[in-house]
């Protein structure tokens, strides 16, 4: 299995709609046929501690079969590069983690 995760600051001026078409387009990663699973979500309600960052405003888990199933997310996955071309204006920052878990 392999892990990508990116956590996603929005531009504080989007509009609701524009903030509507970032969570519908986020959403459909999750979907993606080939995916051994996929999340999506916002910052959840725990304890503000020093940490946990609560400043994101969305963030994917997104769980590969395999490396090379990840490659071709980044590389030739049509619902990769929609996401992309639709939202790559609406955020000011995205960290990603990509993780490869420990046997």
């Amino acid at each position: 299995m392999f892990i990508h995760s990116a956590v996603f600051w929005l531009r504080k001026d989007l509009t609701p709609t524009e903030r509507e078409l970032f969570a519908s387009e986020v959403h459909r990663l999750a979907k993606i046929p080939y995916l051994e699973s996929g999340f999506v979500g916002t910052p959840a309600q725990t304890e503000r501690r020093p940490v946990a960052d609560h400043s994101f405003d969305f963030a994917t888990s997104l769980h590969f079969k395999s490396l090379e199933d990840h490659e071709f997310y980044q590389a030739k996955c049509e619902h990769h590069a929609r996401f992309v071309s639709t939202c790559r204006s609406f955020w000011q920052r995205v960290v990603i983690y990509d993780i490869a878990p420990l046997a």
